[in-house]
């Protein structure tokens, strides 16, 4: 319609296609004369509004309320509604829709994108690490712990709105997989990618950390926050890494799920960062998070600038094998089952299964 009606407008938003009509958006005062003289007769209107509805869920136009005169008043027109963000079981859609394109990705991209996710998420570490180093001894621990997970809210934030392929969010295509638009086969190749290529992401991050020499900020301090945090993780029980690796995961795909409701950017970034800032508060175990968080500790744990600095228990404890066993797989199981069964699996059988069977029972003629 642009460029037939000089009121029209769209434009291409982070969310798509927003179209409006300008009269109607800004509530100018017009007269059925002037709808007439313009051509925006009842059927214009009508294809107008179809086009808004069916972009945005909504809109207005300008509304005729007195058969044209000689001398008609001003015409009151309805100001556009304007959506805030999607409803539940349109987000579900959504997320069908997004799982069909990760599923679709070809390898080559699909490994560049990864490597920037496990990137992403070791930057926000890397903010985390530094910025509470030694914030609890100034502000407690409770609040060090809210400051640091809204630093690393970072990471996620990055994915989404940089666009990235992250494992832990690609938890949800299993959407995909229960609405029949990706296999089971599509699933686990996009899963062992992706997670393979966010630990070389993560692994380049550490290097690059590594060599800054950054850590040696604070007399130090840095490296040592850094090798206690990947001790604690190293060193977890068994059930207890793999049931905070279900709420961590259960949290950030609520995330990724809020994101996909947003209109906007600071609305994502909003969503994404209350339940990230949440489960690193609460201390919940992330898989990729750890790629970055151990290594590194591991690598500092016996630099000379630590020496005396750091309890020998500490340096003896960390481990490769306390971060593949102890740590690392049973958070990456706890992951899957968090994002999988609590968010993807919980929100389509809400949702999208019931019309599933509907489309089944036409299908079969049973309706």
């Amino acid at each position: 319609m642009e460029g037939r009606c000089q009121f029209w407008k769209d434009y291409e938003s982070i969310s798509g296609t927003v179209c409006y009509c300008e009269l109607a958006a800004f509530n100018r005062p017009v007269n059925p004369d002037f709808l007439e003289k313009i051509g925006c007769t009842p059927e214009k209107r009508k294809e107008c509004l179809g086009t808004m509805e069916l972009n945005i869920g909504g809109g207005a136009v300008p509304m005729v309320t007195q058969p044209p005169v000689e001398q008609p008043a001003p015409v009151p027109v309805a100001a556009a509604p304007v959506v805030y963000c999607d409803p539940p079981p349109e987000v579900a859609k959504t997320v069908v829709g997004v799982a069909e394109k990760k599923a679709a990705t070809a390898l080559p991209s699909l490994a560049l994108l990864a490597i920037l996710a496990g990137a992403y998420i070791a930057l926000g570490a890397v903010l985390f690490t530094i910025v509470t180093n030694d914030l609890a001894t100034y502000i407690g621990d409770g609040l060090s712990r809210i400051i640091g997970g809204m630093s690393f809210s970072l990471g996620l934030i990055l994915v989404i709105l940089g666009g990235a392929e992250l494992f832990t969010g690609n938890n949800l295509i299993v959407a995909g997989m229960l609405d029949k638009r990706v296999s089971p086969k599509q699933v686990l190749n996009n899963w062992f990618w992706v997670y393979l290529f966010n630990f070389v992401g993560a692994l380049v991050v550490v290097t690059l950390f590594y060599y800054s020499g950054i850590w040696k900020a604070n007399n130090s301090a840095i490296a040592l926050r850094a090798v206690n945090i990947a001790y604690a993780k190293a060193t977890l029980p068994w059930s207890e890494a793999f049931f905070r690796g279900i709420l961590c995961n259960w949290l950030v795909c609520l995330a990724v799920w809020l994101s996909f409701a947003a209109k906007d950017a600071v609305s994502k970034i909003m969503g994404i960062m209350i339940p990230i800032t949440a489960f690193v508060a609460a201390g919940f175990e992330h898989s990729i998070a750890n790629m970055y968080f151990i290594p590194m500790g591991l690598i500092l744990r016996g630099h000379e600038a630590l020496q005396g600095l750091l309890n020998p228990a500490v340096a003896q404890g960390l481990t490769w094998q306390g971060f593949l066993f102890n740590n690392l797989v049973p958070v990456t199981i706890g992951n899957l089952i968090g994002g999988v069964i609590f968010v993807a699996v919980a929100y389509w059988s809400a949702y999208l299964r019931p019309l599933a069977v509907s489309r089944r029972m036409i299908a079969n003629g049973k309706v």
